[in-house]
């Protein structure tokens, strides 16, 4: 369903990918497929895992000459810290953009063409993938987690104080910048809606590093996304990443 991507700049670009315990559902093909159509390496990293995670990636990794590679963390630290740790490596490693991607497969690794085709099109300094059902697109996701999601992004959007629609894909991009730099500086206070504390902290600005403004964001409405089973978001922490999203949203005001 994919179309080419045009992308009208060259940019070194670096997708850190999260990884706990996924052994038995890692499809590492479309990784290394995307790292062939265009100057994009990705990094896994490996957020202390117990089962044998670590060892997939590792023998894939050594076998794609640097297109694929591997942080391994002491100890499962989180998925907020996971990325967190993966886009400040990448960032000291010299990319022009780097950018997140979950690990389960709910957004194809190709999509991310789109969104770099995006920002380079645009000259703009964030992109976002949106799960937009929409004719035309294929986007399976479980009735009850869209309703839900949909309350959640008008919380975010009123948050950030941005018309965004998806906070929660896990499909960003991101230029580098001394705005995402400054970012990524401290550990995230939410372990759920970390995505919605780091569009804040872009968008507000960090210790007199300045913002980015909201002409800089763009979604891109995804073509396919499939929501996979294996969730590891448990009931209860519904209730904290809304406490968590109202804090942030008080915490921007006050800033």
């Amino acid at each position: 369903m994919y179309t080419k991507a045009v992308v009208t700049e060259p940019l070194t670009t670096t997708v850190v990918v999260p990884c706990y315990n996924e052994g038995k559902r890692l499809a590492l093909a479309p990784f290394v497929a995307l790292t062939e159509e265009a100057p994009i390496s990705v990094l896994f990293v490996d957020d202390g895992s117990t089962d044998d995670t670590h060892a997939i990636l590792e023998r894939v990794c050594d076998s794609t000459h640097g297109r694929l590679q591997l942080l391994p963390l002491p100890k499962n630290l989180g998925k907020a810290e996971a990325v967190r740790s993966g886009l400040r490596v990448a960032v000291a490693g010299g990319a022009d953009v780097v950018g997140y991607l979950d690990a389960d497969g709910a957004t194809p690794p190709r999509a991310m063409l789109d969104l770099l085709a995006a920002l380079a099109a645009h000259g703009i300094e964030v992109v976002l993938g949106s799960r937009v059902k929409r004719l035309g697109a294929h986007i399976q996701r479980h009735e009850l987690r869209h309703y839900l999601g949909r309350v959640f992004a008008t919380g975010a959007a009123l948050a950030l104080d941005l018309p965004v629609y998806d906070t929660q894909c896990g499909a960003k991009l991101f230029r580098v910048t001394p705005s995402l730099t400054a970012a990524l500086e401290r550990p995230f206070t939410s372990k759920w809606v970390f995505d919605v504390e780091l569009l804040q902290r872009l968008h507000r600005g960090q210790d007199g590093v300045a913002g980015v403004s909201a002409e800089r964001f763009v979604e891109v409405p995804l073509s396919v996304w499939t929501d996979v089973a294996g969730s590891k978001v448990r009931p209860w922490d519904a209730a904290r990443a809304a406490f968590d999203l109202l804090r942030i949203g008080l915490e921007g005001r006050r800033r």
